[in-house]
């Protein structure tokens, strides 16, 4: 039917949605700024810049492309068991820990239920909220970013099914309290902790998923492992929450190229370490400097990221000038964060031309 309007019969609350505001690739970025893409320096998707093992290049090399992979993710989930230390039955593996994040709200959300979320952080939650047709609410965090648990206490009823935590969290870069954990662990809801940045933070409470039904701790490999352009994360959880996500994940979850690439990064946990202090060295390195220029506050991380917040119109100007010479930060449109971007970090050399640009852009305002 030519006048058939597709329109009629989507979901009626996504004719309005707004699309997830993903970071585009060197090849687009490229053209926009005319600079020539192996000049580009891309700091906008806190991706590892020194790239995934050498093991795990190898690894994709003779893969059997014409063969299904393992659904029960055998070999991947026994590599993250003795990473972690947790059993295979508290372990699901992802497309990403975003594929993770979508199979909660298919398992747990129904429209009408609400999920908490704590903002400014990950905008992948609320996103796959609305997708799932659940309402919203968001616990503001307080002046230094961190939870606002009277905020939290104020928008939880009888309508919350889930709260999401990231720490460190994202963009701001700070850790979330142990002892906040507990406390929410107490509510009725479900607490998704999204440990994403946990090679860089050393902080972790996976410890209590075995205790508590009601956790779900993700991880992911793109960060610290360098594996971000093959989707491939995952969650520890209880065993009564494993066997659901187990059951309605897509069979063929993981391609052969993630798996293999997943078990050869396992093998090679020593130089990738060696690179993750390299990005904190430099990280940290890069907070102090960044402080020492006037009408800009760099905020503690404890990610692979700095989260950089400007007084007047700074912000645009320094963006701008980034942007002229192949540099991308990621800035964003919300209300809170609007005089703020965040810088991933990258080498010594990029860091360093980075400060230089900065630096330039503040003085001559």
């Amino acid at each position: 039917m030519k006048n058939f309007n597709i329109n009629k019969i989507i979901r009626p609350h996504l004719l309005s949605l707004k699309t997830y505001d993903a970071v585009n690739p060197p090849d687009l970025l490229s053209k926009k700024s005319g600079i020539p893409e192996n000049e580009l320096i891309k700091l906008n998707g806190n991706e590892n810049p020194y790239g995934a093992s050498p093991k795990a290049i190898a690894a994709l090399k003779n893969l059997p492309m014409h063969l299904y992979p393992d659904p029960d993710q055998i070999k991947i989930r026994n590599a993250i068991s003795k990473y972690t230390g947790l059993p295979i039955d508290n372990i699901v593996a992802g497309a990403g820990a975003d594929e993770i994040i979508d199979l909660i709200f298919r398992i747990f959300i129904s429209p009408g239920d609400s999920i908490l979320d704590c903002s400014p952080t990950f905008g992948m939650y609320s996103f796959c909220a609305k997708i799932a047709g659940a309402n919203v609410k968001f616990a503001e965090r307080d002046s230094k970013y961190d939870l606002d648990i009277n905020e939290i206490e104020k928008n939880i009823n009888e309508n919350t099914k889930l709260i999401f935590i990231t720490s460190p969290n994202n963009p701001t870069g700070n850790l979330v309290s142990y002892e906040h954990i507990k406390y929410l662990l107490k509510k009725e809801i479900l607490v998704v902790v999204d440990e994403a940045y946990f090679e860089f933070s050393k902080s972790s409470v996976q410890n209590l998923v075995l205790d508590h039904p009601n956790l779900i701790v993700l991880r992911t490999m793109s960060k610290w492992a360098g594996l971000a352009g093959l989707r491939i994360g995952y969650g520890l959880m209880h065993s009564s929450a494993t066997k659901y996500l187990m059951e309605i994940k897509p069979p063929y979850n993981i391609n052969v190229a993630a798996e293999a690439a997943l078990l050869a990064s396992f093998e090679d946990v020593d130089l990738l370490q060696k690179n993750v202090d390299m990005i904190i060295e430099n990280r940290d390195w890069m907070n102090i400097e960044l402080n020492k220029i006037n009408n800009l506050t760099a905020y503690p991380s404890f990610g692979n990221y700095i989260l950089c917040e400007f007084t007047k119109n700074y912000s645009k100007t320094v963006y701008g000038e980034l942007e002229e010479n192949g540099i991308f930060v990621r800035k964003f449109n919300t209300e809170r964060l609007k005089n703020s971007f965040r810088i991933s970090i990258g080498t010594e050399v990029q860091n360093k031309k980075v400060l230089q640009i900065i630096q330039k852009a503040m003085k001559y305002e």
